[in-house]
C-alpha cells in the first residue's frame, strides 16, 4: 500500500507537470494554509486569520495563490493557531516536510505502543512499516493535514492512562486545537474513573486556550465562531463534495437528498449507540487497544463534520484489531471488517471523482460492534480465569 500511494504521487506529478499547473491542487494545500496562518501569526496579525476576506489576501501573498476552487476560511480555533505559529519559520516546502516527518513519526510511535502491534511475531520494525502504510496516513499526508497530530495525542493519551496520568491528561488537553475531537474524552474517563487524568486535561485545556486568547485577542472566539456558522451552512449542510468524502450519517443521508432534520435526527441517534458503545468498552476492559479502537471510532460517528483526512483515528481501531487478533485469533467477520476499515480513506478521498454511494457510516458501525463483541469475549475469558485462579 505504501509502494501505491507513492506511485499515485509520482503520477499527479507527471500529469500536472510537476505540480506546477496554474490554479491546481498540490501535496500540501492544508498545510499552506496553516503556514500562511503563521505568517500572519508572526508579523502580529493573528486577528486578521479568522477575518475570510483578509485571510484569503494573506494565503495568496504568502504562498503565491491559490487553487480556482478553494474555500479557506480559518475553521480551526485560536488554540490550533498557537499550535501551529512556529512554521512560517521555515521555507513552505520544508515546512511541510518538516510537519508531515513529526506529525507521522508521532503517530506511527503512539499507535504502535497502544495498539501492542509491535508484541508477538511481528516484532517493531514490522509494526511500524504496517502503520505507516495505511492508506490513511498517506491520505492525511497529502493534505498536510492534522489528523496524524489528533490521532497521535489520542493514542498517547490512552496508552498512558493508568500509568502516566500527568502526560494522558496533557496529551488529551492539547486536543482543544480541534475540540471536535476530544468530545468524548470527558465521557470515558468518568467511565474508567480516571479523575487525576480528568484533571490534568482539564487544567491544560484551560491553559491552552488562555494563552491563545492572549496571542490572538478575545475578537477571535467570536470570529471563529461565525467561521463555524458558515462552515455548517456552506460545508457540512450544502456540499455535495464534502459529503462525498464523510464518513458520516449526516454526509451520507444528504447525499441520498434526506432533508436537514432527518439527517440531524439520524445522526443522534447513531451517535448515542456509538456513546454507548464506548462507555460500555472503557467501563469493563482496561486493554488499551480495545479502548482505542471502541474510542477512535465512536468519536468519528458522533461527529457529522468529519472529512477522509481524519480516519487516521479509524487507523487506531484498524491497529489495535489486527494486534487482538493476530495474538488471540480472529473471531468470525473480523478480517472482511478490518479489510473494509483499512480501504475506508482510499475510497473517501478518491470519492470525489467517483460519486459512489456514502458507505463510511456502515463500515464505522461495523467496526465498533466488532469491538464491542470482541471485549465481551475478552471480558469472559478473564472472568472464567480469574474463577479458575
Amino acid at each position: 500500500m505504501l509502494v501505491i500511494g507513492v506511485g499515485f504521487v509520482v503520477l499527479w506529478a507527471v500529469v500536472t507537470r510537476g505540480f506546477s499547473e496554474p490554479g491546481g491542487w498540490r501535496p500540501g494545500s492544508d498545510l499552506r494554509v496553516f503556514w500562511s496562518a503563521s505568517h500572519a501569526v508572526l508579523q502580529g496579525q493573528a486577528a486578521t486569520v479568522f477575518d475570510y476576506s483578509a485571510f484569503s489576501r494573506i494565503v495568496v501573498a504568502a504562498t503565491g495563490g491559490l487553487p480556482k476552487s478553494a474555500f479557506v476560511p480559518w475553521l480551526y480555533p485560536p488554540t490550533f493557531l498557537l499550535f501551529i505559529t512556529p512554521l512560517a519559520l521555515l521555507p513552505l516546502p520544508l515546512a511541510y516536510f518538516a510537519f508531515l516527518a513529526a506529525s507521522a513519526s508521532a503517530y506511527v510511535y503512539a499507535t504502535v505502543r497502544v495498539s501492542g502491534l509491535a508484541q508477538g511475531a511481528l516484532g517493531i520494525a514490522t509494526a511500524r512499516y504496517i502503520v505507516l502504510a495505511m492508506p490513511c496516513v498517506l491520505v492525511c499526508a497529502i493534505f498536510g493535514q492534522n489528523g496524524l497530530i489528533t490521532a497521535a495525542l489520542a493514542a498517547l493519551a490512552i496508552a498512558s492512562i493508568d500509568r502516566r496520568p500527568v502526560i494522558a491528561g496533557i496529551c488529551i488537553g492539547l486536543l482543544a486545537i480541534k475540540p471536535q475531537l476530544g468530545v468524548l474524552f470527558p465521557l470515558v474517563l468518568v467511565a474508567a474513573r480516571a479523575w487525576k487524568v480528568f484533571g490534568y486535561a482539564a487544567v491544560t485545556a484551560v491553559l491552552l486556550a488562555l494563552a491563545s486568547v492572549a496571542l490572538c485577542g478575545p475578537a477571535s472566539l467570536r470570529l471563529f465562531a461565525g467561521n463555524v456558522g458558515m462552515a455548517r451552512e456552506l460545508l457540512l449542510e450544502h456540499d455535495v463534495r464534502f459529503w462525498l468524502a464523510s464518513p458520516s450519517v449526516f454526509a451520507s443521508l444528504r447525499l441520498m437528498d434526506a432533508s436537514l432534520i432527518v439527517a440531524r435526527l439520524a445522526q443522534a441517534a447513531v451517535a448515542v449507540i456509538a456513546v454507548c458503545g464506548a462507555w460500555k468498552v472503557w467501563r469493563t476492559t482496561r486493554d488499551t487497544a480495545m479502548r482505542a479502537a471502541a474510542l477512535a471510532t465512536a468519536t468519528l460517528i458522533v461527529n457529522p463534520y468529519v472529512w477522509h483526512y481524519e480516519l487516521t483515528w479509524f487507523g487506531l481501531a484498524c491497529a489495535g484489531l489486527l494486534a487482538t487478533g493476530l495474538r488471540r485469533g480472529w473471531l468470525a467477520g473480523e478480517q472482511p471488517v478490518l479489510l473494509l476499515a483499512w480501504l475506508l480513506p482510499a475510497y473517501e478521498f478518491f470519492n470525489q471523482v467517483l460519486r459512489l454511494p456514502q458507505v463510511g457510516p456502515v463500515i464505522l458501525l461495523l467496526m465498533l460492534l466488532v469491538v464491542l463483541r470482541r471485549a465481551r469475549i475478552e471480558r469472559t475469558h478473564s472472568i472464567r480465569r480469574e474463577a479458575t485462579q
